[in-house]
């Protein structure tokens, strides 16, 4: 095969629910963020699986991305749209049965407007700035909407990843100013703030990242192995060069193996003769640029030609290979491209 063989551990998602589901008290209950396709795994896949584990509740970023979860495990779950109610969401909202986290005044007259008495949640905003109602908006209509029985009301932390962040206990604290007394449940932790703690947990957690083995969530399961083909392999003399633009030269006499992937799947150029392939656990350095389709990678080192390289497997994870590229792991999970043949393993 002239593509990379991406194999993804359906078992190991769901062991990662289970073990953030017991970072918590047995009255909270453990939703998961399917957005983005499954991160970019195939949403209806890990739906399916997270069912089986136990997942009742999904979230996702746009009412069309539910169309996947519906078809695979049917009605009796809820997926809620962190997006809230757009325009030309109504009837599909309706259809799918979704829960929309209204974000503003327009979208909550929206809905209460084209679709009375259908569930609805509700965002507050208590300091990232990126959606839902700030403390005056929420003031000006909270009793209203809370005679209305929302489904759930939630905020979003922006800083969990760093449990020291004088961030976190500030927003901790507006949220609760926000809603403490109202009879309705509340939802702030995503993966981080789970590992916060108690604290931040409240009634509903949703572990996104975590769930496909992602910081900060250190003891997960890497759930993906991303192994590339070696098309050619080559000598290449001391002063010769490889790539587009010369930028890696021979210092010694050297084999370099060209394998089958590029930035067009998802692997990014600033991986340039820094990041690493690796042998099971020997490291191959690239040499020069990666281009769309392809990646020359220096493997003087080894003592045999190897038929295929890991960029991702269990000596380099996705948060690695984030480092490496000045990045986070959730742009490599979910930039990873279509030409990969793909593997799901579930037992």
């Amino acid at each position: 095969m002239s593509t990379g063989n991406l194999t993804i551990n359906l078992k190991g998602v769901a062991t990662n629910w289970a073990t953030l589901n017991g970072l918590t008290a047995e009255t909270v209950e453990t939703s998961a963020v399917v957005k983005a396709d499954g991160y970019g795994l195939d949403a209806g896949r890990v739906a399916r699986t997270l069912y089986h584990a136990g997942a009742r509740h999904f979230f996702v970023a746009a009412a069309e991305e539910a169309a996947a979860i519906r078809r695979e495990i049917g009605d009796n779950v809820n997926i809620s749209v962190f997006s809230g109610h757009m325009r030309g969401d109504t009837e599909m909202i309706n259809d799918l049965h979704l829960i929309p986290m209204l974000n503003s005044f327009n979208q909550l007259a929206r809905h209460l407007e084209s679709l009375p008495g259908h569930p609805f949640g509700i965002q507050l905003d208590t300091g990232m700035n990126r959606l839902g109602m700030e403390p005056s908006e929420w003031e000006a209509v909270r009793d209203t909407v809370v005679a209305l029985k929302p489904s759930l009301v939630m905020s979003h932390l922006a800083c969990a990843d760093d449990a020291t962040h004088p961030m976190n206990r500030q927003q901790l604290n507006l949220f609760r100013a926000m809603t403490d007394g109202l009879d309705v449940k509340r939802s702030l932790s995503a993966t981080g703030g789970i590992l916060l703690g108690p604290d931040y947990h409240f009634d509903v957690t949703r572990p996104g990242i975590g769930l496909y083995g992602g910081a900060p969530f250190t003891d997960a399961n890497h759930v993906v192995h991303l192994s590339l083909p070696v098309i050619q392999i080559r000598d290449v003399a001391p002063g010769e060069t490889v790539g587009y633009g010369n930028s890696w030269t021979a210092q010694v006499q050297s084999r370099i193996a060209t394998v089958a992937a590029g930035y067009a799947d998802g692997l990014v150029r600033t991986m340039s003769n820094k990041g690493q392939l690796w042998d099971a656990q020997t490291p191959c350095p690239i040499a020069g640029r990666v281009s769309m389709d392809l990646i020359g990678v220096n493997i003087t080192n080894l003592d045999h030609d190897p038929q295929t390289l890991d960029i991702l497997s269990p000596s380099q994870t996705i948060d690695d290979l984030a480092e490496i590229s000045g990045t986070i792991g959730y742009e490599i999970l979910t930039s990873l491209g279509t030409r990969y043949a793909r593997r799901y393993i579930s037992q």
